[in-house]
């Protein structure tokens, strides 16, 4: 997949907090201590995210965006 941002930390799926409309979904990363996303719930269930997941946070202006490999 390819996409503009350039910073990008890897991560696992912490825990994944699902509500209606959006979803909170947290990360360990390895630099650092904790990340979090807001996700529409959709986006959650397509990845099916789950903790433990292994991850690519791809930041970019104020918004983390995890991509699954």
């Amino acid at each position: 997949m390819k996409y503009g941002a350039r910073n990008t930390i890897k991560a696992k799926v912490k825990s994944v907090h699902k509500g209606d409309i959006m979803t909170l979904v947290k990360f360990d990363a390895i630099s650092a201590p904790e990340m979090a996303s807001v996700l529409t719930t959709e986006s959650v269930e397509g990845m099916e995210l789950k903790p433990g997941d292994s991850v690519q946070l791809v930041i970019k202006a104020i918004h983390v965006l995890p991509v699954k490999e």
